[in-house]
């Protein structure tokens, strides 16, 4: 039986450049977004490209429902090998000063708490196989704060710190944990469209990655399993 990804908060960019990445090397495709048009969307173009994929639709801000939802895609595929989350965050930057607690408690259910609950539903079967891989997607101020762009920073990094610990817990038992940390707008996502619709000067001053480099910094992190974190582009360049 071929193995099987799932790709959590799945869109036109990443998302779906990571379901061909993945599927060029014989997995089959699990897809989950909240919304059921542009999921449907996603699966028939992937369908058409001869990937097997399915969509199934999900409020990733309740992690409560995560355990059925992991249920009805293993029903579907027999199994879960790999996993890639990178929903759009709900909370945006804000500086610091004005950071108010309502803002990281409504962001914290999909930034943070679902991942763990994701985790805790596909543990067993890892555990149980000897293999398994939790992949995160975050931005680069997880990475390196800076003034103005707190928000969502602080609920990244918590994810990150949980990743790290989680990486070094489960590796002696085949099992890989690892983080892309992307300090860039990914071409043709959601977040640079809204960017672009908004106006912003700073925003159109960010660089661009091609979502095809980041599946296939991804897939060279899943294979080798020899880091924890890749930051890309490199902030020690940017």
């Amino acid at each position: 039986m071929s193995k099987v990804i799932v790709i959590f908060g799945a869109g036109p960019g990443l998302g779906a450049s990571v379901a061909r990445r993945f599927a060029s090397e014989g997995f089959r495709v699990a897809l989950v977004a909240r919304r059921k048009d542009r999921l449907d969307a996603l699966v028939d173009q992937l369908s058409a490209e001869g990937i097997e994929a399915a969509g199934f639709t999900a409020d990733l801000s309740a992690p409560e429902e995560i355990p059925g939802l992991i249920e009805s895609i293993r029903a579907r595929f027999g199994r879960i090998d790999a996993i890639e989350y990178g929903p759009l965050p709900s909370v945006g930057f804000t500086p610091a000063a004005q950071l108010e607690p309502v803002t990281l408690v409504q962001g914290m259910p999909l930034l943070v708490l679902t991942p763990l609950a994701v985790l805790q539903a596909v543990l067993p079967e890892w555990k149980e196989r000897g293999d398994g891989a939790f992949l995160m997607t975050t931005g680069a101020t997880a990475v390196r704060p800076k003034a103005h762009a707190s928000g969502v920073g602080p609920l990244m990094a918590a994810a990150r710190n949980w990743l790290y610990s989680l990486n070094g817990e489960l590796a002696e038992s085949g099992i890989y944990a690892g983080t892309l940390s992307i300090a860039a707008f990914i071409t043709g996502s959601e977040a640079e469209r809204a960017a672009a619709a908004a106006g912003d000067p700073l925003a159109a001053a960010q660089p661009r990655v091609d979502p095809a480099n980041l599946a296939s910094l991804y897939w060279d992190m899943y294979t080798k399993r020899d880091r924890v974190e890749e930051v890309h582009p490199d902030l020690k360049t940017g």
